[in-house]
């Protein structure tokens, strides 16, 4: 299984950016790309051709597919703002499966303001998707370190 986390370029430089705390507790899962809008990554690009790739993004619950029937998981790691541009500007996103997770519970992130009711940080993303995915020990790992980073 593999998460890629499709990074928007400025989180790159955000101190309050929690795909980097994934990566780093999960590395032979969760894999970084930085969204390029006319060059999309040659790995991104195989994950969706081969038909074994979901987009977690918002979605209508009679239109989301199983998360747990695909390998590949593709994650925009951004602004909830960015994650719409994002999405919008890159036509090889819009005909994958939409997947979407149903949270244990609210968001505990609190170091960006205007979240929308109901959704997640990027960590707290990756942590629900190995749940299911029933990569336990990981997300136990990656859920208490995001309790440190977010204090």
């Amino acid at each position: 299984m593999k998460i890629f986390l499709l990074t928007h370029e400025r989180e790159l430089l955000r101190p309050s950016n929690t795909g980097v705390l994934a990566q780093s507790i999960a590395p032979e899962i969760v894999k970084r790309i930085i969204w390029a809008r006319n060059t999309p990554n040659p790995a991104l690009l195989s994950a969706i051709n081969n038909k074994n790739a979901v987009l977690l993004y918002p979605t209508d619950d009679t239109d989301a597919a199983p998360i747990e029937s695909f390998e590949n998981i593709i994650l925009l790691d951004a602004t909830w703002q960015e994650a719409r541009k994002m999405f919008n500007h890159s036509p090889y996103l819009k005909n994958l499966p939409k997947a979407h997770i149903k949270p244990r519970q609210v968001s505990q992130y609190q170091l960006r303001r205007n979240q929308p009711e109901g959704g997640l940080c990027t960590a707290e993303c990756v942590v629900e998707i190995l749940i299911a995915k029933n990569h336990i020990d990981i997300a136990e790992r990656l859920d208490t370190a995001f309790g440190i980073f977010n204090s």
